[in-house]
């Protein structure tokens, strides 16, 4: 864990200025340059960073993820669709984890109407939305406070995780690829992601369309790791098919595909 923040702590590091020597990385954080350059290893081979003479900067190829507010604003009517098809998912008196995203901030909204939700989330925008029915006890995770979308991340938010067990995880993601990954912008994002998988019985992934064939990010998991992606609109060929390969429960709202049509049973998978 101590090894994932520090190359977090990189990536925001270069993030912020542009470059950073290999030497004030190694005083920064009282760590050898050796050790500083096994931490840049993966980042460099995940495309986050380049490796200049001396030191890292931020890669040409890495599209920066938008901001929270702004990603609030975008694919609306798409993110309200796939919202209320999740709220049919999800039971009165379910338990339910949830990730931050604009999305998933979506996903809280529509569950407004429920009760009785045990809600364990590191977004305090979306344990905002869900406190405001007395019904519900949501519990939000300790850990450093993100300024973009008010999240918490690091070891102390995934320990939170581990100390409960939930029906669903409902995750959002930043790209759906066509070798059958799910990935993300930011190290932090993965790490808590694949934790809260860990502790859900069934896990569901929500995904507007501009996400199908995004491959620039960090890698979250693999298809076969998910039970359920409920998105907008028809993925592309190659990205159906590996869903079917993994058996992944597709719900499509632009096939206004029931909720009903897929036996529950289908969705429990043995971890």
């Amino acid at each position: 864990m101590r090894l994932q923040k520090r190359q977090n702590d990189i990536l925001t590091a270069v993030k912020s200025r542009g470059a950073c020597s290999i030497a004030e990385l190694a005083q920064e954080f009282k760590v050898s340059d050796e050790t500083i350059r096994r931490n840049i290893k993966p980042l460099v081979c995940q495309g986050l960073i380049d490796k200049v003479h001396g030191g890292i900067v931020l890669s040409q190829n890495q599209e920066p993820e938008p901001p929270f507010e702004r990603r609030m604003h975008e694919q609306v009517e798409e993110k309200k669709l796939i919202s209320k098809l999740v709220a049919e998912i999800i039971n009165d008196g379910d338990s339910i984890m949830l990730d931050t995203g604009s999305t998933t901030a979506y996903v809280a909204r529509a569950l407004a109407a429920h009760r009785n939700l045990s809600v364990v989330t590191n977004c305090t925008e979306i344990a905002r939305t869900l406190a405001r029915e007395p019904s519900n006890r949501v519990h939000i995770c300790g850990g450093a406070l993100r300024p973009d979308d008010w999240a918490t991340f690091g070891s102390a938010a995934i320990d939170f995780v581990r100390q409960f067990h939930v029906n669903y995880a409902i995750l959002s993601i930043g790209g759906v690829t066509e070798s059958g990954s799910f990935m993300d912008y930011h190290l932090e994002e993965a790490e808590f992601s694949r934790a809260v998988i860990a502790q859900a019985k069934k896990t569901i992934v929500v995904a507007d369309h501009s996400k199908f064939g995004n491959t620039n990010f960090i890698k979250v998991c693999d298809f076969a790791q998910i039970d359920m992606v409920v998105v907008d609109s028809q993925p592309p060929s190659a990205i159906t098919h590996g869903f079917n390969e993994a058996g992944v429960v597709v719900i499509n709202g632009q096939e206004q595909t029931s909720v009903e049509d897929h036996q529950r049973p289908v969705l429990t998978r043995h971890r």
